[in-house]
């Protein structure tokens, strides 16, 4: 019986993608981890395998398709031997994405259901989940008939394999985690009023692409139900300053070169490590307590930004923590990280000090528990221990956190230890 190839979930936020190349052609002969196309994502171009072996008997989604919604057919996949009957024809689209005769459904009479909404509990489960999957025949049926992206589902069966009840078990999951969701409004209506409003004044009207739509869905949820508080402090840089030009000096033969925000990521990792009890994420009927310091960086593309998590950074030379961001954020700029190098981490940072950019306040991107927003350096006359006045060096750096997972004694304590690490900087370097 033919089976339908369908649009795969290669992100924990991705809603739709694009078919950006296709790998093979009608008639190919096609094996399990066999590559099938070049898919883009919200926030990457991944390489797409099949998961069953047999001849590609249709393509329906033409290369350069958009807005192709996870679990919607984007190929049908033959036993040898078997043909497509014109009456189990499936659904094509236009190359702009749009399918033909509007009809939304697929071959053999099977549902598609719109893609599950992404929860934090689909995040925390996935992030790390792109690899090959096996089902049996039945799972995967099941799962297509529910919308289910067959990565969020544990498989008990024989090595691994995911069968009838794995798949029963997830979608229990999901609807029971959809249900605490809050209703989404239309946003066509929404853009009518907004675009009433300025009627009669020239504007022009830019599409969002997949990662402004992930950011505007994300960031707005997170605002919405993440309760937000702020803590501010002020850090004295002119030490970390003199240890950053020295060692910058030691390395000047290898090329290499340390930047301030290599620091703050170490103070930060280590400010993790010693107060334990925030290095944790809200995990909706509980708190996951991390052991590494797992620290997301906020790196500006275009377009959006990403957040490259640089994993155990407590356990790591600033030396070979710069070298890994450089290379993380080049590869953000290209759109060529994998999932699971920009999903996880209990914390960020978020520098716009090279912006000139004094202070301001980050938003939380779950599921971590708090963000520091980092100004730029700033020269400002202060005390010192003998009541002096002196100029000093300094940033202003706001801690935004999630008050269900952190208290305000307990962010006050993480953001002393960040501040303590960052004016004493030879304990980074220990």
């Amino acid at each position: 019986m033919p089976t339908n190839i369908l649009m795969p979930a290669l992100s924990p936020t991705m809603e739709e993608g694009m078919i950006a190349k296709w790998l093979v052609k009608e008639g190919d002969f096609v094996s399990s981890g066999d590559l099938l196309a070049e898919i883009e994502t919200d926030k990457a171009v991944m390489e797409f395998e099949s998961a069953d072996e047999g001849v590609i008997g249709k393509l329906i989604v033409a290369e350069g398709s958009v807005g192709v919604k996870v679990n919607e057919p984007i190929a049908v996949l033959l036993e040898e031997g078997e043909s497509i009957s014109e009456s189990a024809s499936p659904i094509q689209r236009e190359s702009n994405g749009t399918r033909k005769n509007g009809s939304p459904e697929a071959s053999q009479g099977q549902r598609i259901a719109p893609a599950p909404q992404q929860t934090t509990v689909q995040a925390l489960e996935s992030s790390d989940r792109v690899e090959r999957i096996f089902a049996s025949p039945l799972a995967r049926r099941i799962a297509a008939e529910n919308g289910l992206d067959l990565a969020l589902a544990k498989g008990s069966g024989p090595r691994g394999r995911i069968v009838k009840v794995d798949v029963l078990n997830a979608i229990s999951k999901l609807k029971s985690a959809e249900s605490s969701l809050p209703e989404k409004h239309g946003a066509s209506e929404e853009m009518l009023s907004v675009r009433n409003i300025f009627a009669g004044r020239e504007f022009e009207e830019v599409k969002l692409d997949g990662m402004r739509k992930t950011i505007a869905a994300r960031l707005t949820e997170s605002k919405q139900t993440v309760p937000h508080f702020y803590l501010r402090r002020e850090f004295r840089m002119d030490a970390l300053i003199n240890i950053r030009a020295e060692a910058n000096e030691h390395l000047a033969a290898s090329g290499q070169k340390i930047s301030i925000n290599d620091f703050l990521i170490k103070a930060a990792a280590l400010a993790l490590q010693r107060v334990p009890d925030a290095n944790a994420v809200w995990a909706g009927d509980r708190i996951l307590r991390i052991g590494p310091s797992d620290v997301a960086v906020a790196v500006a593309v275009d377009g959006g930004l990403f957040t490259p998590i640089v994993r155990d950074a407590h356990a790591k030379k600033i030396s070979e923590i710069s070298t890994e961001m450089k290379d993380l954020a080049a590869r953000a700029r290209t759109r060529s990280l994998a999932p699971n190098e920009y999903t996880g981490g209990s914390f960020a940072l978020s520098n716009l000090g090279m912006y000139g950019v004094e202070n301001f306040d980050a938003i939380i991107n779950p599921p971590h528990g708090s963000i520091l927003a980092v100004g730029t350096t700033l020269q400002k006359p202060v005390f010192n221990a003998e009541g002096s006045i002196e100029r000093a060096t300094v940033i202003s750096a706001t801690l935004s956190v999630d008050h269900r997972t952190i208290d305000g004694a307990l962010g006050a304590k993480f953001l002393d230890a960040i501040k303590n690490f960052v004016e004493s900087p030879i304990a980074l370097l220990i």
